[in-house]
């Protein structure tokens, strides 16, 4: 067990020998960019919950280290890689995510861009209309839904469970799949750009506390948001109240246009690259 004038001696070698403890500096730079890239992580997918606990690991195991002689600077390194890898691991969609959008360039709105970015807004208004219109029927007839606003990063396991169908949007299609006794009507549906992809799905539960009102739909909703960077939209079998959720955060009471505003941005996220789904 080192001694606190021990470890105040170390520091001060650091910086007094600085010219032959490069390697120590270029490591802590190394770290730190670790450890950044892990904080703003866990802040950008809504786990803030979970940075106060990181730090902490870091704390200790620090400060167990500087004491410990059995402890090495080497074993340090590894279990703070290895406890960083673990928490970018819970994440690792919404990375492959970020990185996917951060390779897209903008395409300037001009001439023919700009023509097309007109032709793809009509184009998506006719799937807003069209979602639009089924969900208000699901409701006004308390009929159970639960739709998926994809985008094409869902697991696979999940796309698997159910039927899938790459069929074109429509208002019909949605409300028939979603008739009560029908094969399908029981899971979710999966929309991904201009297509319905899937429908029948199993989605994982969140397990988080919530009201008792909130059954499997509701809590198969707000799960896959958790897990996935999609967005779903729930319609109550029992009261035909329609809630939307995103990022494992559920807003009820949805009327008409506050649906179509939704899915706007949707729609504006998937067709942003000039017509093509992003």
């Amino acid at each position: 067990m080192r001694t606190p004038q021990q470890v105040a001696e170390g520091i001060r070698g650091i910086f007094t020998n600085f010219s032959h403890n490069w390697i120590i500096v270029v490591e802590a730079v190394f770290l730190f960019l670790i450890i950044y890239f892990v904080l703003k992580t866990l802040f950008e997918n809504n786990a803030k919950k979970l940075i106060p606990v990181y730090i902490l690991l870091i704390l200790c195991t620090g400060t167990v280290a500087l004491f410990s002689e059995q402890l090495t600077a080497e074993v340090f390194y590894i279990f703070l890689l290895l406890m960083s890898l673990f928490f970018l691991l819970l994440f690792s969609v919404e990375i492959k995510r970020s990185i996917w959008n951060r390779g897209k360039r903008a395409i300037p709105v001009s001439g023919d861009a700009s023509a097309k970015n007109t032709a793809v807004g009509a184009r998506a208004d006719v799937y807003i209309t069209g979602i639009v219109k089924a969900v208000q029927a699901l409701s006004k007839s308390n009929t159970g839904a639960l739709i998926v606003l994809s985008n094409g990063n869902l697991p696979k396991e999940i796309i698997d469970s159910g039927v899938t169908l790459n069929a074109n949007i429509s208002n019909q299609l949605i409300e028939g799949i979603f008739v009560p006794k029908a094969p399908l009507h029981d899971g979710a549906m999966i929309i991904y750009g201009d297509k319905i992809q899937a429908a029948g799905c199993f989605l994982p539960l969140t397990q988080k506390d919530f009201p008792k009102d909130y059954g499997t739909r509701h809590r198969a909703g707000i799960g896959v948001t958790e897990v996935a960077d999609v967005s779903t939209i729930i319609v109550s079998e029992e009261t035909g109240i329609v809630s939307i959720v995103k990022r494992g955060e559920i807003s009820r009471y949805v009327d008409s246009e506050s649906l179509r505003r939704f899915l706007k941005e949707y729609y504006w996220k998937e067709f942003s690259s000039g017509g093509k789904k992003a």
